[in-house]
Formats: C-alpha cells, structure tokens, sequence
C-alpha cells in the first residue's frame, strides 16, 4: 500500500523546513497565493514499477509535482527567476540527501532508473480565473519508488 498522506506530508515538509517559502500547500492553488514565494505539492501520476515488481507483489511507482511560485511582477524582477532558481536547488539537494524520505519511499529516482528523473521545468501560470495573477513557476517533477505497493492474488 502506498503510505499518500504521509508522502505529500513529507515532501511538503522538506520543503517548509528549507525556509525558503511563505507556506506550502498539499494541494494546487486554486486562488493567488500572494507576493511572496510559495510552493505547492500535488500527485502528478501512480502506477507500477514493473522493473522492481515481483511475483508476489507489484513495486509503485509514485511522482509527484513540488510547483515553486513567485508573483511574475514582484520587485526586483531581475531576482525573480534566480530566487526561483535557488528554492530549487536547495529542494533538490535536500531530496538527494533524504534519498527514502525517512523510509517512505525505496528511493527518489534521481537518475531515472524506473522512468522519471528528478527534474524541473519553469513557466507561467494564472491563478485565480481571468482576473487572477500570472506567477513565475518551477515544477519539480519528483518520481519516487515504492517498494511492494501492492500485494498480488494468486
């Protein structure tokens, strides 16, 4: 069984323990988040890892979003895409140190070994309908490994 709650709860607070954001959400915004940097996490996929899958059971495999968000028109904007930059480094060094996410997870597929790589991809994004913000946003693709989701029947 996939321990959800608890993986969200982790991912979130390594993010809220780098001191970096404002506050992290477990779940995407649905109004604008302010002026500040904020993050959000969310499930992004679930299935299984055929390659650590046995006969007995199936091995997981989890990826979730970590969305990094700043207002696209805070002050100094020359900042705006290097403050982005450094929230991600540093959540990306704290994901390969904490390679199980205490035990949660076999492993944080840093390298894609079972399909995904840790990675981050930036954009925009608009909160809050058409007379919502645009944000400057990275998200961090985290594919995670569990091991023996799911017990197979004979």
């Amino acid at each position: 069984m996939i321990n959800s709650l608890d993986l969200v709860e982790s991912v979130a607070s390594h993010a809220m323990a780098s001191g970096r954001f404002s506050f992290v959400n477990q779940h995407e915004p649905k109004s604008p988040p302010g002026t500040d940097i904020y993050a959000a996490v969310w499930v992004a996929s679930v299935g299984p890892a055929p390659a650590y899958s046995g006969l007995a059971a199936t091995t997981a495999y989890v990826v979730l979003n970590v969305r990094i968000y700043t207002n696209m028109i805070g002050e100094p904007q020359d900042m705006i895409d290097p403050k982005i930059m450094e929230a991600v480094d540093d959540l990306m060094t704290r994901y390969s140190a904490d390679f199980t996410l205490d035990g949660l997870a076999m492993a944080i597929d840093l390298l894609g070994q079972g399909g995904q790589n840790l990675s981050a991809e930036a954009g925009y994004v608009q909160i809050g309908g058409k007379e919502g913000a645009m944000y400057r946003v990275m998200t961090i693709n985290l594919p995670m490994i569990i091991e023996n989701a799911w017990v197979q029947a004979p």
